[in-house]
């Protein structure tokens, strides 16, 4: 359903995305990636490593590594896709908000709601 191939949208040295690799209907669920969580007090420690730029907030006290695909999800402030925290399974469960065609590169709003236009940490 999914895979990692060359993005468009970074400009990193690794330039990778998640693509369909059929067509996913609305709603559909598309990557269940299980999560690594740490207390907040710990993040000092993640913030002088590149990790920073790919963990999650898991709750109110804590933070996450999210495993399988779940960190190469690029950003849109218009994405095709949400993701919903499960807590009882440990995992952050992605699904298309919209249709998504074979190809096409999966989105989230990296701000967690899909209409929220906050800029983000490293556009400020």
């Amino acid at each position: 359903m999914i895979e990692i191939k060359t993005s468009k949208l970074s400009d990193g040295e690794f330039n990778r995305g998640v693509f369909a690799t059929c067509d996913i209907p609305k709603g559909a669920l598309i990557h269940e990636a299980p999560v690594i969580p740490y207390p907040n007090e710990d993040h000092e420690f993640i913030e002088k490593t590149i990790l920073d730029d790919y963990v999650y907030e898991y709750g109110v006290n804590h933070s996450a590594v999210l495993l399988g695909y779940g960190s190469l999800f690029n950003h849109s402030y218009t994405p095709n896709a949400v993701y919903d925290i499960n807590f009882d399974q440990h995992t952050f469960d992605f699904y298309a908000h919209t249709d998504i065609k074979a190809g096409e590169e999966i989105l989230i709003n990296y701000n967690g709601d899909v209409d929220c236009d906050d800029p983000l940490w490293f556009m400020k």
